[in-house]
């Protein structure tokens, strides 16, 4: 049995973000690869945040909030493509801090900011609010969380 894995094929943990996926430039999500999901996960969350935020917009800014992403039946591997519809995976993506529903890239206001990913293997599925916020995933996956993983990436103005 593998690790609980994630990773992207378009940055190594700790690299630099392609300026692609930033808010002003495409906006769309990077590829990513969930690896080691074992077969008690029920579902899949999914949460990207900037911790550097906290100084200039006084608090961890939100970027995506993804839950209820079925894993796949057979694999313990999970690919999410670049630009990808977290419906088509049975998941639903909640509402970001620039207030809009799916995925906000990367924008930092004053320098270069580390931006997290984060994968979680989960026990159920989630009854929450299309429109919830990172905050109503966490509180909804409290004691159901089997494994966790993170992928850093960083990204300058």
């Amino acid at each position: 049995m593998s690790e609980f894995e994630l990773r992207s094929p378009a940055f190594e943990d700790g690299g630099v973000i392609p300026r692609q996926y930033g808010y002003h430039e495409r906006n769309v999500n990077p590829p990513l690869v969930v690896e080691g999901v074992t077969p008690e996960t029920v579902s899949l969350a999914f949460v990207v945040e900037d911790p550097d935020a906290v100084a200039p917009a006084g608090k961890v800014w939100d970027h995506w909030v993804v839950w209820n992403v079925a894993p796949a039946e057979t694999d313990t591997r999970l690919d999410i493509p670049e630009d990808w519809d977290p419906a088509s995976a049975g998941g639903q993506a909640g509402t970001n801090d620039y207030g809009e529903r799916g995925y906000g890239g990367p924008n930092p206001p004053d320098r270069e900011h580390t931006y997290l990913f984060r994968a979680y293997a989960l026990d159920t599925t989630l009854g929450l609010s299309p429109s919830a916020t990172k905050e109503e995933l966490e509180d909804a996956v409290g004691g159901h969380v089997l494994e966790t993983a993170t992928l850093r990436g960083r990204y300058a103005p």
